[in-house]
């Protein structure tokens, strides 16, 4: 493909993108493919002589579009949203024409510095403490992480690093294998399951301190394991924080589990992977108070902000904690201005060498909506899930299982939870809405999250509607 096929093809393939998300309301939103659908469909082994672009498309529709579940569409109600903007596309087709990686400022000096601004961009839009950010010389910094899971990993091992040289600067004599089998790391035990696995990669023990009845840790819980845990000759060092959790968009208490962190000297790191985007709007500011306690703060742009996966926000009070933990320096990665204090490096900040340029993503979908334009965004879907909220509490055959405070609707049938798993079962069978549900305690509960860049109230009303209807079918058979 020449630029010349490649700028009709490429006109082609916008049109086809703008028509796919314009139509995505009328395809079903979850698929009806068993696994391993797809096998039987494509050749065994890649072509010898080029297929034509006509093919490939043609193939798209025919082959990947029946086995795709439809994020995007307005009746998509499942997990937790995911970004998706024009902006953010044409953003990531630049990115994917300069193609560089960006390990370090010499790789790319755009890629490096414009990366630094749009974190000091969104700190700003977030009003994190002065700390965390790279203007002015200062100590802390931001970094885009791929995930998450990422983010929290990164930060458990900087954590585990600094103990250990801390320790064995105090006791010479203790082997880093002595001390690692005596740390401990805490979260609640509502927290994602990727602070688990941090915990299983970064080869120390995880504890769950028990959540209070909204869900929350709490400081005395915390205290007492802390205190059962020093007893038995543990050394706590790293605990995560969950602000906005997966299972009900619960939130941690901050103002009291931060205060113990900084006494105890442990590693604070606040994990606001979906509710964090909120946190630009005034009114849910307050959902942060606490963090100027953490030593890590990470949140997902590409869940909420309108800025397409992947893009992982976080930031660090002290950059030297990453680069103490991750930093290499063969001759190869060295360039001339790696120690003059003015730029950094982001290969020590991460657990991959290479990285894309995705702060371009940033940029383009800050500048092309605005700050007001997100706050709008944010608050049009904590809006449609209130909606959702009273039109659930108005049936007396329902119930609301944790306060709603931003996007997420929990909530279940009145009764056992055999009857909400044939609700779930039947709602996710007729295809027409897709939900998925979690566990609160010993109840099984449906989770219905706002999610599409589309949906509107007249969505929520027919998902209500058609949620109801099964209800009714579901109680109907359990009296049968």
């Amino acid at each position: 493909m020449n630029a010349s096929e490649f700028r009709r093809r490429g006109k082609e393939m916008v049109d086809y993108v703008a028509n796919y998300m314009e139509g995505i309301e009328g395809r079903q939103v979850y698929p009806d493919v068993e696994p391993g659908y797809l096998r039987p469909l494509i050749p065994a082994a890649a072509p010898q002589e080029p297929d034509t672009f006509e093919d490939i498309i043609n193939d798209v529709e025919k082959i990947i579009m029946p086995g795709v579940t439809h994020w995007h569409s307005p009746y998509f109600f499942a997990y937790f949203p995911t970004a998706s903007s024009y902006p953010a596309m044409l953003a990531d087709m630049l990115c994917g024409a300069i193609g560089c990686i960006g390990f370090s400022w010499a790789a790319s000096p755009a890629c490096t510095e414009l990366e630094t601004v749009m974190m000091d961009w969104l700190g700003k839009m977030l009003e994190l403490p002065k700390a965390f950010l790279n203007e002015k010389a200062g100590e802390g910094g931001g970094v885009i992480q791929g995930s998450a899971s990422e983010a929290t990993l990164v930060a458990l091992l900087a954590a585990r690093t600094k103990v250990i040289h801390r320790l064995q600067a105090a006791s010479p004599e203790l082997t880093q294998a002595a001390i690692m089998e005596k740390l401990v790391a805490y979260s609640s035990d509502q927290a994602h399951s990727s602070v688990e696995r941090a915990g299983l990669i970064g080869g120390v023990k995880l504890k769950a301190i028990p959540s209070d009845g909204n869900f929350a840790m709490r400081a005395s819980a915390l205290q007492e394991a802390l205190e059962r845990d020093k007893a038995a000759g543990l050394i706590p060092f790293f605990m995560v924080a969950t602000l906005g959790t997966t299972t009900c968009c619960s939130f941690d208490n901050l103002l009291e589990v931060g205060p113990i962190c900084n006494k105890e000297d442990i590693w604070l790191h606040v994990d606001a992977a979906y509710a964090g985007s909120a946190f630009i709007c005034p009114e849910f500011r307050h959902l942060l108070n606490g963090v100027e306690f953490a030593d890590s703060f990470n949140f997902n742009p590409h869940k909420w902000l309108l800025v397409n996966f992947d893009c992982s926000a976080m930031w660090v009070k002290k950059r030297t904690d990453l680069t103490g933990a991750f930093r290499l320096d063969p001759t190869y990665l060295k360039h001339s201005h790696q120690d003059s204090g003015l730029i950094t490096d982001y290969r020590h900040w991460q657990i991959p060498l290479g990285r894309r340029f995705r702060s371009l993503k940033m940029w383009f979908v800050f500048r092309m909506y605005g700050v007001k334009g997100l706050q709008a965004y944010i608050r049009k879907h904590v809006q449609l899930s209130h909606e959702f909220e009273s039109l659930v509490r108005q049936d007396p055959r329902f119930e609301i299982c944790v306060e709603v405070i931003l996007g997420l609707v929990c909530f279940r049938l009145k009764g056992s939870n055999k009857v909400n798993e044939a609700l779930l079962q039947r709602i996710n069978s007729a295809k027409k809405i897709h939900l998925v549900p979690c566990h609160l305690r010993d109840k099984f509960v449906l989770r219905f999250a706002i999610c599409s860049r589309t949906v509107e109230s007249a969505h929520v009303q027919r998902a209500w509607e058609h949620i109801k209807e099964l209800a009714a079918d579901v109680l109907r058979a359990e009296r049968d």
